[in-house]
């Protein structure tokens, strides 16, 4: 065979090993699409052709990918990493692409009882990219006024997108050649040796879906008891099971009952949980939840100490009594350590040092392996324990003295990989700053909007912060935020690869 038939076989193998994992996703956004057509139906909201048009050519575009694109032979090889990288980033853009179609052209009521008209595709597109990476940052100024079909969307692409990642992972990545933890460096399974497992990654999946959704019906089953209507237990389970935040009123979780609110909390701080912990748990496997125990009793540290400290300045410096203090403190943290983005009160009139403190929870997140964003206090506590073993290390320079997670040591490369993802956000907020600022947006509304998106917690500062919207924000600035969504769902790296200029090298 010639050299350049061979180039366009090759060329066409790498076609498929890209294009083709996109069909399957496809076909299932597009199912999730057609099923908003029940409340279309039921409330008469009058979105029942858009729907259908939507799902309609999602899945044509889903069945078209696997159909005219030829499947890899068994035995074959699953390409080069690049090739995976690209396939990963490319779902979670397509997959926001066509997302967009429930939106277009969606009214709205606005100030004066007018009705407004979401006919941006870059408004569009920020509230689809929001919802599939459990963002929770949305354009709408008043949410409670969209059709229903439109709220379920929303709620759908959350907890789609909180399972997502960790399908992603288990899933897709090792179809192609390659290992299901190596896109996410120092991730858990690879930092507290206590990841790997003989289990067939079918089965991983089938366990971690079995878990998400057996979640999902205890919590909507919980809401609805409770004294909530079905609709709102559904919508409501979906967008904090995922932590993601999307409400179907426009303040958020506020108008809940005491108890409703503490539900939710606990279906948050569920969330927060690495999965594969949740799982072991439910099955009784005790020899390895004791492998995973350093990080969840890091995960439960922050929580109790953040929770503790908000309660008391909500009481002393808020004026609040001390029972509403502790129902906002622990609802409103534990939104915040698990980058839910749910809110019970505008946080922006609360103490300043508590508006700061969220800041940073909001970096630290939940457990890795769980639906939140943030860079995991899996990673956190690594760095923390690398300070203290190099400062203790400067005393004792004879002694050996490893970082250590569940008793084992923490090989110097996984040290290495949490130093420089650490960095990477640092340095990625820090551009996002500059960039939001030089699109006309104010400095703390700015800063408040990167820490939102890139963390995956959704709710910014300012306009943006509490109750508000993006609606307001210039084109510009919505697509960097929309840009640092991604970026903090993929953990900046897996997308950050692709500008390497030796990455396009043929190898």
């Amino acid at each position: 065979m010639s050299d350049w038939k061979i180039d366009i076989e090759r060329g066409r193998a790498n076609l498929s090993l890209i294009f083709r994992p996109l069909g399957i996703p496809l076909l299932g956004e597009g199912v999730a699409m057609m099923m908003c057509l029940i409340p279309a139906l039921y409330y008469g909201d009058g979105t029942s052709l858009r729907i259908v048009l939507s799902g309609v050519i999602t899945i044509l575009a889903g069945v078209l990918l696997l159909t005219l694109l030829p499947s890899r032979p068994a035995g074959s090889s699953g390409g080069d990493k690049r090739m995976s990288y690209i396939t990963v980033t490319l779902i979670w853009l397509v997959l926001a692409l066509f997302g967009t179609l429930p939106f277009l052209a969606v009214g709205f009521e606005i100030s004066g009882g007018k009705v407004g008209f979401t006919t941006s595709f870059t408004d569009a597109f920020f509230e689809s990219l929001s919802g599939l990476t459990s963002t929770g940052a949305t354009i709408f100024p008043d949410v409670g006024t969209l059709p229903k079909s439109l709220l379920l969307w929303r709620s759908m692409t959350e907890w789609l997108g909180g399972f997502g990642i960790i399908l992603l992972v288990l899933a897709v990545v090792p179809s192609l050649g390659l290992n299901k933890y190596s896109l996410y460096t120092a991730e858990a399974s690879s930092a507290d040796n206590t990841g790997k497992t003989s289990t067939s990654m079918r089965t991983m999946v089938q366990h971690t879906l079995t878990i998400y959704v057996a979640l999902t019906m205890l919590f909507i089953v919980l809401l609805a008891l409770s004294g909530m209507t079905w609709w709102e237990a559904l919508n409501l389970t979906f967008t904090n099971i995922s932590t993601g935040g999307f409400s179907i009123y426009s303040d958020s979780i506020a108008c809940f009952t005491p108890l409703q609110q503490y539900i939710l909390a606990a279906a948050m701080f569920v969330g927060g949980i690495n999965f594969a912990l949740l799982y072991n748990l439910f099955t009784f496997r005790w020899s390895k939840i004791r492998r995973k125990l350093d990080q969840f009793g890091f995960y439960v540290a922050v929580v109790m100490v953040a929770v503790s400290f908000v309660v008391v300045a909500l009481h002393f410096k808020g004026g609040l009594e001390w029972s509403a203090a502790l129902r906002n403190g622990v609802v409103q943290t534990m939104s915040v350590v698990t980058t839910t983005g749910s809110v019970i009160a505008d946080t922006n009139l609360w103490w300043t040092p508590v508006v700061f403190l969220f800041l940073m929870l909001s970096v630290c997140g939940g457990m890795a392996g769980s639906t939140t964003g943030g860079v995991k206090v899996m990673r956190v506590l690594i760095l923390f324990r690398n300070v203290r073993n190099t400062l203790t290390n400067r005393l004792h320079p004879r002694i050996y003295n490893p970082v250590r997670l569940n008793g084992k040591p923490v090989s110097d490369e996984i040290i290495s990989n949490v130093m420089v993802i650490i960095v990477v956000y640092a340095v990625t907020m820090l551009v996002g700053v500059l960039l939001l600022m030089l699109c006309g947006v104010n400095a703390t509304e700015s800063l408040g909007a990167v820490f939102g998106c890139i963390t995956s917690y959704g709710p910014g500062l300012g306009a943006c912060g509490g109750f508000g919207s993006y609606a307001a924000f210039p084109v510009m600035a919505k697509w960097f935020c929309g840009i640092l969504m991604l970026l903090g769902r993929l953990e900046c790296l897996t997308v950050l690869i692709l500008f390497l200029p030796g990455f396009w090298k043929n190898r």
